[in-house]
């Protein structure tokens, strides 16, 4: 599979190569993606980057539909029809958000492949970005990207999202308030 255009998202805006790193908090992973915790390079493609307009260690639910998106939980979730995604963050993490600069790398496809997710991409190997582009305006990214932030008290209520037809993401729920995983 040819990717997209690829992007990793960052604190720091002066990273001239992306060296392969292990992941800092190791993920259970299925059998036979054991690997997806040793070195690499991560990037995220275009249609999804907006997963990553957040400070590092926010936490946060993703949620969108597919194909497959049950017209209940499409009425549910996405009543308006004019968002792609939904972000949940906590409330204690808005005033962040709002500050936070990121730095959009973008990177070269060449030796990057697909996690079998559709939007994740890895490589074994070291990478030169291609450009650089700061984001001073988290929350402006969001909206252009057409993504919904839902600032919530608490991330604790949508425990059981995976069990909809959305497509559901967890980044960071280890430093949410409250949050144990089951």
């Amino acid at each position: 599979m040819t990717p997209p255009r690829l992007f990793h998202l960052s604190e720091v805006g002066n990273i001239e190569v992306f060296a392969p790193r292990p992941v800092e908090v190791p993920s259970q992973r299925g059998s036979g993606q054991e690997w997806l915790n040793g070195a690499l390079v991560w990037a995220v493609d275009e249609a999804r980057q907006a997963a990553y307009f957040f400070p590092r260690d926010c936490p946060r639910i993703l949620l969108w539909p597919t194909e497959e998106t049950s017209d209940s939980d499409r009425a549910g979730w996405f009543a308006d029809g004019e968002n792609s995604m939904i972000a949940c963050v906590q409330a204690d993490w808005l005033a962040r958000i709002e500050k936070q600069v990121l730095f959009r790398y973008e990177l070269p496809d060449v030796t990057f492949r697909s996690i079998e997710d559709g939007w994740m991409w890895v490589s074994h190997d070291a990478v030169a970005p291609i450009q650089v582009n700061r984001i001073d305006d988290l929350v402006d990214a969001l909206r252009s990207e057409e993504v919904e932030l839902r600032v919530m008290d608490s991330l604790v209520p949508l425990r059981d999202v995976w069990q909809t037809s959305l497509h559901a993401s967890g980044i960071r729920l280890r430093n949410a308030a409250n949050w144990v995983e089951v």
